[in-house]
């Protein structure tokens, strides 16, 4: 049985370049939970299966791809429901 997604804001590290970009360097999930970026792969403009469009940042972390959201200026991840 597939698990349901939720949209989980999450704070993010980012650094910004000269030319105005956004670079995510790490995810803090929660006060547990922080998960450092080693790879930006690529960033679209996407629609979320949870809902909503925005950025989506594809990550390498900790070897294995994920997916960054950048929507009207907050951050999200797809996150299992609990």
């Amino acid at each position: 049985m597939k698990r349901e997604r939720e949209k989980k804001y999450v704070t993010v590290d980012v650094r910004f370049s000269e030319d105005g970009r956004l670079r995510p360097l790490q995810i803090v999930f929660d006060a547990e939970h922080i998960y450092e970026i080693d790879r930006v792969k690529d960033v679209c403009r996407r629609a979320a299966d949870v809902g909503g469009v925005g950025d989506r940042y594809t990550c390498l972390i900790h070897g294995k791809e994920r997916y960054l959201w950048f929507e009207k200026g907050k951050w999200f991840v797809e996150a299992f429901a609990q």
